[in-house]
């Protein structure tokens, strides 16, 4: 072999994948960014869906896939091409290919994770029993959050997460400690992790003396202003909501805010902020209420009435698929056109001992929970896991990847989405802005 070509196969190789006979025969450790030096990437033998297969009656009854080869550079995939098993390029080894996965509610600035195992302890006093609670253990998690954050940043993409929307804690406690460690450990995985930030008042907006710090963050590199159950904690609706919307207009911000209220509390903070958003269009699209278990509380007229009225201000729901009790309307939301996005929300920590990190898991159990196991109700459940993005329309129009397109997605070991929905299949590698970052 001559210098030239064994410089070109070591540089492909270095990637962590190989030229042959695929990816699975290499690990490259999450974060770690293997890209040749030219800062291109080319993959071949790559399976793409291509549409649906049907039946004599009309029924999705399988999904068509093909093997390409993909060019990626600067972060955009620039060539989808007919494969070419004898291409000099990384041997994607007939993996199904999707767009990475999206976890739209997390709390990256304060878990147990990577640090010493502990389960969640007993509870008292409700949501402010909680607060108490914080407010005494906070100040021990901020010693090392910056670390244990990047420990969770690489738990996420070892399961094809490459973004997270982070709520992260804005209160008198930690000030804005917590954010600024955030931040540390996001400046550190820049290059192979994207993320945006929710100023999360944890222990109240009024309820503790948190909104000079709100204010504070909002100047510090934060993307929405968040609240919390605006009457059970602060005790007052209007005023909660009415800061938080006047606040995200003062510093073009959007909103997400943390509703776990039911019962009349919880339809009141619905009606008014769909009122408040509607006065204010700019805040359209930009506007998300996580959880929001009054909407599985709800009698299905309320329900219809309020999905509608959901969908005309563009106010998005972030679930994070719960069992027990209360069952999310998530098919009535998707079926008025309510855009829902799913999350981990905790990942060991003090409100939660679970949490394996995979948003692909959320979509599957979101599929048991609602019955939804036929081919085509399947491959729709994989917009839960990528804020949306399928590569078929409903149609079976392919509509991802396109030229143009982000260079961020994922490999996993299955033949279509349907597939890796329902049996969670493994993921082999994750690529984000055009570089391998496991």
């Amino acid at each position: 072999m001559s210098r030239k070509d064994f410089i070109k196969r070591s540089a492909i190789a270095a990637t962590g994948l190989v030229l042959s006979p695929g990816i699975a025969s290499a690990v490259v450790p999450s974060g770690e960014i293997k890209t040749p030096g030219n800062g291109k990437l080319g993959f071949k033998n790559v399976r793409l869906e291509t549409g649906f297969e049907y039946d004599a009656n009309g029924e999705v009854i399988g999904t068509k896939t093909g093997l390409f080869c993909i060019e990626t550079e600067k972060g955009q995939i620039t060539g989808i091409l007919p494969n070419n098993p004898g291409l000099e390029a990384i041997d994607a080894g007939g993996y199904l290919m999707l767009p990475s996965f999206k976890d739209m509610h997390i709390h990256l600035d304060k878990t147990y994770y990577g640090d010493k195992w502990q389960a969640v302890r007993k509870r008292s006093g409700g949501i402010k029993g909680m607060i108490a609670l914080e407010q005494q253990i906070l100040p021990d998690m901020l010693k090392n959050s910056t670390y244990k954050a990047e420990k969770i940043i690489a738990l996420l993409q070892s399961k094809g997460t490459s973004f997270a929307r982070s709520h992260v804690n804005i209160e008198p406690t930690s000030k804005l400690q917590s954010l600024r460690n955030l931040q540390l450990a996001l400046e550190n995985r820049k290059d192979t992790f994207g993320a945006e930030l929710v100023a999360f008042p944890q222990h109240g907006v009024f309820y503790t003396d948190t909104v000079p710090y709100l204010k504070e963050a909002a100047r510090a590199g934060i993307d929405f202003i968040g609240s919390l159950d605006p009457f059970n904690v602060d005790g007052n609706i209007e005023k909660t909501v009415d800061f938080t919307v006047q606040l995200a207009l003062d510093y073009d911000k959007g909103i997400d805010i943390h509703l776990h209220e039911s019962g009349e509390s919880g339809l009141k903070t619905i009606e008014h902020l769909v009122a408040k958003v509607n006065e204010n269009p700019v805040l359209k699209g930009k506007t998300y209420l996580s959880h929001c278990f009054a909407l599985g509380k709800m009698e299905e007229p309320k329900l219809e009435e309020i999905a509608l009225k959901l969908a005309d201000a563009e106010i998005g729901i972030v679930s994070t698929i719960p069992f027990g009790s209360i069952v999310m309307p998530i098919p009535a939301l998707l079926k008025h056109k309510v855009r829902v996005m799913a999350g981990n929300d905790s990942i060991v920590d003090h409100w939660n001992t679970f949490g394996t990190g995979s948003v692909l898991e959320k979509a599957n159990l979101a599929a048991q929970l609602y019955g939804f196991s036929t081919e085509l109700q399947l491959s729709r459940m994989l917009g839960l896991a990528t804020a949306n993005v399928l590569p078929l329309t409903d149609n079976g129009v392919q509509q991802w990847p396109q030229k143009g397109d982000k260079a961020d997605f994922v490999f996993v070991d299955a033949t279509c989405s349907a597939e890796a929905v329902a049996r969670i299949s493994p993921v082999m590698s994750l690529v984000y802005n055009s570089n391998i970052v496991f």
